[in-house]
């Protein structure tokens, strides 16, 4: 696999988890070079470990970092549209209601177009319990929207 897509999947992973640009860049290089110090190219690349890698050093980055409230009034870009920002707050609450499991399974199956079979050995399941749990996660989704769309 191209070391450009792997980079890619991986910067998306952990953005998902830490939604902040160069802390996902910084992280994103840390565990390239924490697998290459420990397992090196010789066999290419193992997603599974450079996930779990990815995973621990996000959860890391957690530890460390203590919220900051942002205040009431702040202030937003004059040119976001308010349906923009109710579609957003919708898909927010929608993924809100997934658990970090289903989210991170969506995540590796449909954006990072990741295989069942990895994402199962990721999750130490089998196929069809990773199949069952992203098509739960995605019918969980869809009715969540659904609702939302019926109460507007």
């Amino acid at each position: 696999m191209d070391i450009e897509k792997i980079y890619d999947k991986l910067y998306r992973f952990v953005y998902f988890k830490i939604h902040d640009r160069e802390t996902a860049e910084d992280i994103t290089q840390e565990t390239f070079l924490r697998y290459m110090k420990r397992y090196g190219d010789d066999k290419g690349y193992n997603m599974k470990l450079m996930y779990t890698i990815a995973r621990n050093l996000c959860v890391d980055e957690f530890r460390k970092k203590t919220p900051i409230p942002l205040p009431e009034n702040y202030p937003l870009e004059q040119e976001v549209q308010h349906e923009n920002i109710l579609e957003k707050m919708i898909i927010d609450e929608a993924l809100a209601s997934l658990s970090v499991t289903e989210k991170e399974m969506l995540l590796l199956r449909y954006m990072n177009d990741e295989s069942v079979a990895t994402i199962s050995e990721l999750y130490h399941c089998s196929r069809f319990s990773t199949y069952r749990t992203i098509k739960g996660a995605i019918i969980k989704f869809r009715d969540f929207l659904e609702v939302k769309g019926q109460d507007e």
